[in-house]
């Protein structure tokens, strides 16, 4: 299985549906073939800002971005029934997916799950700096790619077993 979707979600407030910016990065037999990142307008353009300080978006950088339902079909394709990997994935990103699915009444598609904390059991940036991967912490492409080049080393690490 060489071919999967990174993805890493931030959201506007503690609520899994509030998703605001979604980075995604898909590798196909085992080479990174498309990025995609972007802001979404959460609910209401509701923030928190408690989680405005942890990644820097605002309902100001989100007024005129579309919302979760409107760009679902544009995304969903990486998605639904693939491989998806995400640090702290069955913690966080899986449910804010399920969750948000389900605010926007929006059909859910299975997909199979890896989560890079699961098979490396560490933080996020510890990994990136041990496997000197570039990383800029709360952003959402950032993060999915980071995923992905971790996923990839674990890959390569099985094949050598």
């Amino acid at each position: 299985m060489k071919s999967f979707t990174a993805i890493d979600f931030e959201t506007a407030h503690g609520k899994r549906w509030s998703i605001c910016q979604i980075g995604l990065v898909r590798v196909k037999n085992g080479i990174i073939t498309q990025k995609l990142s972007g802001l979404i307008q959460p609910p209401d353009n509701y923030y928190r800002d408690k989680f405005s300080n942890i990644h820097g978006i605002t309902s100001e950088q989100t007024a005129d971005a579309q919302a979760f339902d409107e760009i679902w079909e544009q995304i969903g394709v990486f998605i639904r029934f693939q491989h998806i990997v995400a640090h702290n994935g069955f913690a966080f990103n899986f449910p804010c997916l399920r969750q948000t699915l389900k605010y926007y009444n929006l059909a859910f598609f299975p997909f199979v799950g890896h989560c890079t904390h699961r098979i490396f059991g560490n933080d996020l940036a510890s990994l990136c700096k041990q496997y000197n991967i570039p990383f800029n912490h709360h952003d959402a492409l950032s993060n999915a790619m980071a995923c992905a080049e971790l996923f990839l080393i674990h890959l390569k690490n099985k094949e050598r077993l």
